[in-house]
């Protein structure tokens, strides 16, 4: 199989097979058939044909029209055998609570998950311990040892620990959290986001103070105006990046078991918000892939897409069965509600195929019809599975439990779809990443201390087409960037490969907010600031976020923190 640019490189560093003295012993087409292979055998559960399922899986995956999760690419048919990317652990106020989740995500970061916490149940600092007569040191305290462990966990030999760490915007410790990470060597192995409330999001509108609860009496500590609060996450976010914003009352209006429980985190990159003990198995389109020629335009292969998807759903409900659980509550909770994850990749690949302008009201549009479709089959397949299989445990007491849709045999799945950040699959694919614009035309990346250079590949053609393909000016734009100030390119050129730092915050959004519409669980995408972007920027951002729909935000101004992409001189 012809592999694209850098796709061979990232499969050798992280997802072939090695043997005991380290040394590769599988291809890239040995990956993909392990994959299918573990996959299609759930299928021999409920009477299907597991071989014919294992070659559609195959040929989709070795095609590059769709890939799971990282943790499935590189546990399955393997002893380890755990799947999915995304956790999220119940985090009691005890400290038998405190260490058996900390075990637990152990287990789940040596198998390649990246594990979701919600430390506000934890008593405030200086609160008092009944049973030693001693004081609360406070979740950020153990949030460090959280760190600290994770730190010393290599993730399956291939991937570093992810953490995700919220606390409520009405927790007495908050101010604590939200500036933690102004000092660079904190919390290294965390992404945190404040869970904010409807009711805070209204005294900040009204400028009133609102109420901070402390979480073991359930009784009010003192209040804060709300405006001091915001001001200081948006002094962080500015800052640092972090923390993000959770809007989690919008969450868990969107909980399709809320006789289940509520819903308190996210997995680290925050697409997918969990209930305590669940996981979740993602996969992706890639989207460059589904676009076809018709009379020398271009255009949505619909009916590719519609297969993709009736394919990815069946696989990702598969993988529920075929996976190897960590902790025996986790398994009982992903398979009493069935939730995967089905996103796509290469959407600006898409844009720039069919002449759209990323930030466009075209695109938006665009964006809109395509998760809608992708949603709306993707639903279909689950309904199918659903009277092939049985409907998810849990569908009793569901959303879905409604005459129209139990009556047709309910639904395999609690959600279906979820936009992820596809980061190192979409290097694998040789594609744009999730629904990010591109970064840059030209940059250096570092995978796992491997520098890789990427170019765009259908700039590359453009440019060569076009005529102003040369040397020193793919080395320029590399410092760059961006095609902005190169008078050699045309503009229509220009146009149609737009960069991340090309677009305002605002259109960041829509197109976040786009997605979010008809995505049943939540959508990954940084809101890329220039260097030289306010503090009123992000704060603009924030209320913005939360007025479009969207069910959380993170904002990411250039050169804020360390990344994994070389400086580049046009975004301050």
């Amino acid at each position: 199989m012809k592999l694209p640019g850098n796709a061979l490189t990232v499969l050798r560093t992280r997802y072939l097979l090695r043997n005991e003295r380290g040394k590769i012993i599988e291809s890239p087409e040995d990956l993909f058939h392990r994959v299918a292979h573990t996959i299609a055998s759930a299928e021999k559960t409920f009477g299907g044909n597991a071989k014919e399922w294992e070659t559609k899986f195959y040929n989709a995956m070795s095609g590059l029209l769709f890939l799971p999760n990282t943790p499935t690419l590189i546990n399955a048919g393997k002893d380890l055998g755990q799947l999915a990317a995304c956790f999220v652990l119940p985090v009691d106020d005890s400290m038998t609570g405190i260490f058996d989740t900390l075990k637990n995500a152990a287990l789940i970061l040596q198998s390649g998950g990246g594990t979701g916490f919600s430390f506000s149940k934890l008593r405030p600092r200086a609160d008092i311990v009944k049973s030693t007569g001693g004081i609360a040191s406070g979740p950020v305290s153990f949030m460090r040892i959280y760190n600290t462990a994770t730190e010393v966990i290599k993730q399956g030999g291939a991937r570093r620990g992810a953490n995700m760490g919220i606390l409520r915007i009405d927790h007495p410790d908050i101010i604590e959290f939200i500036k933690i990470k102004r000092h660079a060597e904190e919390l290294l192995n965390f992404n945190i986001s404040i869970a904010v409330t409807d009711a805070f999001m209204k005294s900040l509108k009204n400028n009133n103070k609102y109420a901070l609860l402390n979480p073991r009496s359930n009784r009010v500590t003192g209040h804060m105006k709300a405006k001091s609060v915001f001001n200081e996450i948006v002094e962080s976010a500015w800052e640092t990046g972090d923390p993000g914003l959770v809007f989690i009352d919008r969450i868990n209006k969107d909980n399709p078991t809320p006789h289940i429980g509520k819903i308190e985190s996210t997995n680290p990159c925050g697409e997918q918000p969990l209930l305590p003990f669940e996981s979740c198995i993602l996969g992706s389109i890639n989207l460059s892939k589904i676009v076809k020629i018709r009379a020398q335009t271009c255009e949505i292969d619909w009916e590719l897409l519609a297969y993709l998807v009736q394919l990815g759903v069946r696989f990702l409900d598969n993988a529920i069965d075929a996976n190897k659980y960590p902790v025996p509550e986790i398994e009982k909770m992903h398979k009493g509600n069935r939730k995967i994850g089905l996103g796509v990749m290469g959407w600006a690949d898409m844009l720039i195929k069919l002449g759209k302008k990323y930030n466009s009201p075209a695109a938006f549009k665009l964006a809109r019809e395509v998760m809608s479709f992708i949603r709306e089959k993707a639903r279909d397949a689950s309904a199918k599975l659903a009277r092939e299989r049985g409907a998810f445990p849990n569908f009793k007491g569901s959303v879905y439990d409604v005459p129209e849709i139990s009556l047709k045999g309910g639904l395999r799945n609690a959600t279906t779809t979820t936009i992820a950040p596809t980061g190192t699959l979409s290097l694998i694919a040789g594609c744009s990443s999730g629904i990010e614009p591109l970064f840059a035309i030209a940059y250096k990346r570092l995978v796992l201390d491997t520098e890789l250079y990427e170019i765009h590949p259908y700039f590359l053609e453009v440019a060569k087409k076009r005529g102003f393909y040369n040397t020193g000016l793919i080395r320029n734009i590399g410092a760059k960037g961006s095609l902005r100030g190169f008078k050699e390119i045309p503009p229509d050129v220009k146009k149609h490969f737009v960069t991340a730092h090309d677009i305002s915050y605002a259109d960041h959004i829509e197109m976040q907010a786009a997605f979010q519409e008809f995505t049943d669980n939540a959508v990954s995408k940084t809101i890329n600031l220039k260097h030289r972007a306010t503090r009123d920027d992000v704060a603009k951002a924030f209320l913005l976020s939360y007025e479009k729909g969207c069910k959380g935000i993170t904002v990411f101004r250039y050169g804020s923190k360390p990344g994994v992409l070389v400086k580049l001189d046009e975004v301050d």
